[in-house]
């Protein structure tokens, strides 16, 4: 019997993933398409990225004119995360790239928002230079539903990786033994107990 050919599946680890944290800010939130489940979804992800000391880059798109990000994240008083303003529609402004070529990663767990124009061109960019690209489908929306599902078919044709926030942080810890399970695991029970308050994602 032939010997079996592994198959790269890009499976996430600590040590080699960045969490991007596209344009979720103020002016958006009474325009994105279930915004509250959104921002649920990618505050656990910043707060588990804190726990789990994982490197967190937050865009926010001329934030003059569309505010800072929403407070829900909490972003100025976690330490993994760096902040940097753009006019640029994808996140890999120079500064950016930059910041990502220091760290040294291979892997990114991307959300924010729309779906469609700031994500895509960012994912895009990034599968372009061979990144690993795990879109959080529970972590990204337009103001349109049909685009931010036109959107999540573009990436996935192109070959980002669809996820949802819970699956991706399970994945990272891969045991109940690692240390801060407990820590992780909280924030997922809150997270969905949260849920029951909003008018949840039903699909892509």
């Amino acid at each position: 019997m032939a010997a079996l050919r592994s198959r790269y599946v890009a499976k996430l680890s600590m040590d080699n993933t960045v969490f991007l944290v596209c344009d979720i800010q103020e002016r958006f939130r009474s325009l994105i398409h279930k915004f509250d489940h959104m921002v649920l979804t990618s505050a656990m992800m910043v707060k588990a990225a804190n726990v789990m000391k994982i490197p967190c880059v937050v865009t926010e798109q001329y934030p003059k004119a569309l505010g800072h990000t929403c407070s829900e994240l909490n972003v100025a008083n976690t330490e993994t995360v760096k902040v940097f303003e753009k006019s640029l529609f994808s996140m890999l402004t120079p500064e950016v790239s930059d910041h990502l070529k220091a760290l040294n990663r291979t892997s990114a767990v991307l959300f924010g928002v729309e779906s469609h124009v700031c994500v895509q061109q960012t994912a895009l960019d990034l599968l372009e230079q061979g990144w690993d690209v795990h879109v959080v489908v529970d972590g990204v929306s337009s103001q349109r539903d049909f685009d931010r599902s036109v959107a999540l078919e573009r990436l996935k044709g192109a070959g980002a990786i669809l996820t949802t926030g819970e699956s991706v942080l399970f994945g990272l810890m891969k045991d109940s033994k690692y240390e801060n399970f407990k820590a992780v695991s909280s924030l997922v029970k809150e997270y969905g107990s949260s849920l029951n308050a909003t008018t949840p994602f039903s699909g892509l």
